[in-house]
């Protein structure tokens, strides 16, 4: 029988030492690979992953594109506009004319706009959902202010609005070389951009909806407050939007009719060419910037309120 030695069993077991790092040598980073901030800027702007190729290519070339043809213009007014004082920029936009010509554009395009979202949404309405006799000709005729030129369509309203036009001669008021003429006039131009909007929602919109409503006992105007007009809004607002911003800078078509009397019938982009044909360029740019600053403000409530809409048909 073999005897196992006691100090053998006593003696203890050391366990492999373990080398330590040292601290003049740092534990190596993974390199990153190349181009990969790239990647994630990339990633950032498309949030997502897509199959269509070319996306560096298509990026590039549209800021390139956006900025030649909108940045670097509306730069260059504001830079130009720098160049003024305070007191000659005060001067320039807030003088009693300009002013008057301030309250004539922004309030015809506004009231234009305006009469042009509820009879638009009428004629769209019209024209998706009823079949009858000339419906091709008249949705042709939607598209004339697009393809009509401006000057053209202004010499033709003032034809027959003037006093002894073919329209002008039976009304007991005067529209021609008046505002009004200037009203008239935007809601000629900014029509289509409502129907033409406003059409693809509403053709997109089944009829079931209003039948379902029909058979719940809602009234006609209830089905229409509470289950048409929530889904159209959106498209409603942004034809709002697109011919109250066309209405904002339109000339050619304004400046026959309008009749150009300072204070009276005189455009804010009537005035701007003036200026211009004055060489005063300062203050031809500072009208101009207020114009964009003051269409931007409404651009954003308009925005705003189209994202507030979304939100509540969410909900």
């Amino acid at each position: 029988m073999t005897r196992s030695c006691p100090s053998d069993e006593a003696r203890p077991v050391s366990a492999a030492p373990v080398p330590s790092p040292s601290p003049s040598r740092p534990t190596p980073r993974p390199s990153r690979p190349a181009g990969g901030s790239g990647k994630l800027l990339s990633r950032w702007l498309i949030k997502r992953h897509t199959v269509l190729p070319g996306f560096d290519l298509a990026l590039g070339f549209t800021l390139f594109y956006l900025s030649l043809i909108v940045l670097v213009p509306l730069s260059a007014t504001f830079l130009k506009t720098a160049t003024m004082t305070w007191p000659a920029f005060w001067e320039a936009v807030a003088s009693p004319r300009v002013v008057a010509s301030y309250r004539l554009t922004f309030g015809a395009s506004l009231a234009a706009a305006l009469i042009n979202a509820a009879f638009g949404l009428v004629i769209a309405w019209v024209l998706v959902r009823y079949d009858f006799f000339g419906k091709r000709f008249i949705d042709a005729l939607v598209d004339l202010p697009f393809a009509l030129p401006t000057a053209v369509a202004g010499i033709t309203l003032t034809a027959l609005y003037a006093q002894n036009g073919l329209i002008g001669q039976w009304l007991p008021f005067k529209v021609a070389f008046t505002p009004l003429g200037v009203f008239v006039a935007l809601l000629f131009i900014g029509l289509p951009f409502v129907v033409r909007t406003l059409q693809p929602v509403l053709e997109d919109l089944s009829s079931e909806f209003e039948e379902a409503a029909a058979t719940l006992g809602a009234t006609r105007w209830q089905t229409f407050r509470h289950v048409i007009l929530p889904i159209v809004s959106p498209a409603l607002i942004t034809g709002f939007a697109l011919a109250f911003a066309r209405a904002l800078g339109e000339y050619g078509s304004v400046i026959f009719i309008a009749g150009n009397l300072p204070m009276v019938s005189e455009i804010t982009p009537l005035l701007i060419i003036t200026k211009l044909e004055q060489y005063d360029y300062q203050g031809a740019t500072a009208i101009s910037v207020v114009m964009l600053l003051m269409s931007f403000v409404m651009l954003l409530v308009i925005n705003l309120l189209q994202a507030w809409t979304r939100r509540r048909q969410g909900q």
